[in-house]
């Protein structure tokens, strides 16, 4: 990338992950263009608003470009490709051939990707059904909580304004240490794209070893299902009874699997019911005035919903691979189905 030159990034997806990256990134200099489906243009040919939790005020976010045509990504140059989707929307059918597009396109070209949706072992899938190079590829993920305004609305405590809330399109909190994170899976890739976001001034990107992160974030998933089946209660007041338990259970069993090597094994030995309750309890008490639960209720109980569930499949499979039995989480997955059907 020239130095007389802004960077060039293109976001696939403009969701809450999407925009809030591209706001960044757009405060950051980068000449942002986002990949959107078709009926998402006519809210894209208006500034997106913005409210943030931080500071009770709203942001507008223009000067970006779009394109609604995959096979507009070859000869396009692109400096960086991030992809704002989930792991399910990935791994479907039109995700798949999206990958395949994106490789064609980028294949022995300087266009690095971050991978910006949470699955498991995601980069391993991507690189084989993309053909592109292990160097070209990283995992990222954003750590600001950020919802659409017009899909969810949450419970409001002071000082947020429910009447700025309502002018916005998403709403937003970066209370994290990281407003972004990006794996060192490929560093050159990973250095390079938070030395870009980092020029925004406001919310930072770390790197990090890209065990530390899958470890942190693969046995999450658990802690969610379990969530689901108790009707998402705040955090500080989930009972650890039974049900407890077996979560902790089923995080050891994902942190203890083979690829998550020693550190994994050190976490699941470090990994106790009330260790990770009050764990959980201190990130909910960090968000506040944004309501954690009744986001994750949204965010992982509806809108991802078979991400979660195709990733604990996934880690039962690598475990069974591995000649793992994985009791505690098959238990985990079927009480979980059975309460989707009992729903339903």
């Amino acid at each position: 990338m020239s130095e007389d030159r802004k960077p060039r990034i293109l976001i696939i997806g403009a969701g809450s992950m999407g925009i809030l990256t591209g706001y960044h990134l757009g405060l950051a200099g980068v000449d942002v263009t986002f990949l959107i489906r078709p009926h998402r243009a006519k809210a894209l040919d208006n500034p997106q608003i913005l409210y943030c939790y931080d500071d009770n005020k709203l942001k507008e976010y223009k000067g970006y470009s779009y394109i609604t045509n995959p096979l507009l990504i070859a000869g396009s140059n692109y400096d960086y490709i991030v992809i704002a989707l989930d792991g399910a929307s990935m791994r479907n059918e039109a995700g798949v051939d999206l990958v395949k597009t994106i490789g064609n396109a980028t294949r022995g070209t300087n266009t690095k990707i971050v991978l910006g949706a949470i699955f498991f072992d995601l980069r391993s899938w991507f690189l084989q059904v993309s053909g592109l190079a292990e160097e070209q590829v990283t995992n990222g993920h954003l750590d600001i909580h950020a919802y659409s305004t017009k899909a969810l609305t949450l419970p409001v405590e002071p000082p947020v304004d429910p009447s700025l809330i309502a002018k916005a399109d998403f709403a937003y909190t970066d209370k994290l240490e990281d407003g972004f994170t990006v794996d060192d899976s490929s560093p050159a890739v990973a250095n390079g794209f938070a030395k870009i976001y980092n020029a925004n001034g406001i919310s930072t990107c770390a790197v990090k070893p890209a065990l530390e992160c899958a470890v942190a974030i693969n046995p999450l998933f658990p802690v969610f299902a379990a969530c689901e089946l108790m009707g998402w209660p705040k955090f500080q007041d989930i009972e650890r009874e039974e049900l407890w338990s077996h979560v902790v259970a089923s995080v050891r069993e994902i942190q203890e699997l083979n690829i998550h090597g020693e550190l994994g094994k050190q976490a699941a030995s470090a990994t106790t019911e009330a260790g990770l309750a009050a764990a959980l309890v201190g990130w909910e008490k960090l968000m506040i005035p944004f309501d954690l639960q009744a986001f994750n209720r949204y965010h992982h109980g509806e809108k991802l919903k078979s991400q979660g569930r195709e990733h604990l499949q996934a880690c039962i499979s690598y475990g069974a691979a591995e000649g793992k039995p994985m009791p505690a989480l098959k238990d985990l997955l079927r009480r979980v189905q059975e309460h989707a059907v009992a729903a339903a």
